[in-house]
This record gives structure tokens, sequence and C-alpha cells, in this order.
């Protein structure tokens, strides 16, 4: 798969980011997670990204990060195309998508570098040498310390071929409508707040019409029925189940940081497909946030 061909699938469809398995010992589960993928691939998501934030990326082991990527890409293959989570210091980040490229990754997705503050041209040089370490397209992720103008976007998608994505995760609306009058269509543009879904149609309305669902994780059918309703407006069905749903699952996110990926974790275990705890530095959800959750999720009827 081109660069091209990856950002015009990209384009259009709900994009999600499967949760990591795990065994009680908190072990990267292989089994688990494979079933995951072929639970979930048929219901029409364009992309998974391996590894990525809701797939607790962050606290993955380097030396189990292939394992993740191959098992997702084995699992995957011929009906929806794999891309990976890559981020951290750029040597590591570089040698990860080298492996998922190698492994059959149809793309990466750059994930903040964490920790340390650097300037603009610092941040451009680290997504730089990565887009240039593979052939594969290439997605960018500005989320907290990754903030690149639409000036360095610009030069970055100049020098970078293979850069065909920009995914927004700071919600800094005057940026992101920068970012997509200069880039017009030089770029595929995603939504990535988190709980994407309750900024979905304010983003399609700036011309980001794509998002990536966490809840895709638990409750699929919900979450494409309700990006169906944002793509054909259907203002109704989709301010029922905000107001049914994400508002109330919000109250949850919100109570403690780190949930938005707990509350994922917590969900699958509640439909049945248990992807086990989540890592340090995250927290599980308490007994009564669990039970909250499992009660909206039932309102929803089976998924």
């Amino acid at each position: 798969m081109t660069p091209q061909e990856l950002k015009s699938i990209l384009s259009s469809g709900l994009l999600s980011f499967p949760v990591t398995d795990f065994d009680a010992a908190g072990n990267f589960n292989a089994e688990s997670y494979a079933r995951r993928l072929e639970w979930l691939a048929p219901y029409g998501a364009s992309a998974l990204f391996a590894a990525g934030g809701t797939g607790e990326f962050f606290s993955l082991d380097i030396h189990e990060y292939p394992q993740i990527i191959k098992t997702a890409v084995d699992t995957c293959a011929g009906s929806v195309p794999i891309l990976a989570g890559v981020g951290g210091p750029t040597r590591q980040a570089i040698h990860m998508a080298q492996e998922a490229e190698r492994l059959g990754a149809k793309g990466l997705l750059i994930l903040p570098h964490y920790l340390t503050e650097a300037s603009q041209e610092g941040v451009a040089a680290h997504v730089e040498a990565i887009c240039k370490s593979v052939k594969i397209g290439v997605v960018v992720y500005n989320r907290n310390v990754c903030r690149l103008t639409p000036s360095l976007l610009e030069q970055l998608a100049e020098r970078c071929p293979n850069l065909i994505g920009y995914k927004d995760g700071l919600g800094d609306i005057e940026l992101m409508v920068s970012v997509r009058r200069r880039l017009g269509e030089r770029f595929t543009y995603l939504g990535g707040l988190p709980t994407a879904e309750v900024f979905a149609a304010a983003y399609k309305a700036l011309g980001v019409p794509v998002y990536s669902s966490a809840v895709f994780n638990f409750i699929p059918r919900t979450a494409m029925e309700f990006y169906k309703a944002i793509a054909a407006d259907d203002h109704v069905t989709v301010g029922k189940i905000i107001d049914d749903f994400f508002l109330p699952l919000l109250e949850i996110r919100n109570r403690r940081a780190g949930y938005a990926v707990s509350m994922v974790k917590a969900g699958a275990k509640i439909v049945g497909h248990d992807a086990g705890p989540v890592r340090a530095p995250l927290t599980d959800l308490l007994p009564d946030e669990y039970e909250r959750l499992a009660a909206l999720i039932r309102k929803l009827g089976p998924q």
C-alpha cells in the first residue's frame, strides 16, 4: 500500500485504536489480542491503530512491541489495514517504525516524544527523521509536547512525501483551522481528542470529518451508528446518543487522570472481551465506577 493509497483510506470511515491485551500478571496476551481484533475487524472501521494511545503505547516494552504489531498485522491481513504507533526518543521511534514496516504495517502514527520540552524545530526534526526512515505512510499526532505550527507542517510536507496525515489532539480551534487552510488537501485530517465523538460534529464543520473512536473497543455497533449519523448530518441521532451515553460517560472519565484508557478496558470487560488490567501508571476503575459504566452500556443494547 502506497502512502497515497493509505491517505485515501484514512480520509473516510471510522478509525479506532484497539486496547492492548494483558494477562493477570500484566504481560502481553497475544491470543486474547488476536481474538479482540477478529471481533472488531468485521464492524467496518477503515483502519485500526495497533499500540496507540488507547493501546497503552506509553507503557509498552520495546521487546514486546514487535509481537503486538505482528499479531495485529497477521490477524487483520486482508480485512483492515493496521497502522502502528511509534514514539518516545527519536532513535527508539525510528527503530519501532522500521520494525513496524518490516512486519507489514501499512502506516505509522507518530505519538509525542514525551517528557522534555523542545523547540518547534527540534520536534520537526524528530518527525522528519522518522518519516525518512521508512517508505510507508505517516500521520503526525499534534498533542501534548508535540505542537507543530502550520508553517513547520508545510515544510515537513515538502521534505517528507510519505507524511500524509495530521491528527489533532489539542483542541485548539484556531490552530486546527490554520493547519487545515494552509495544508489543504496535502494531508488527511483526523480528530483525535479523547472521547472524540463529543467533538465530531464541530470538527466536521472545520473540514475534519474523520476521527478515531476509543469506544469502538466495547460498543462497536453504537460507534458505527454514531459515525454514520455524523456523516449524514443526522442531528437527532447524534444528540440522543451524546445525551444518553457520551455525556454520562464523560462524568466517569473525568474523575481521574488516565481514565480515558481505563474506562475503555473496563468497557471491553463488561461486554465479554476482557483485555486484562491497565498497566501502571494508569489505574483501573473503582467498583462503583465500573458499575456505572456497565449500566450505561446495558442501556445501549446488544453490540
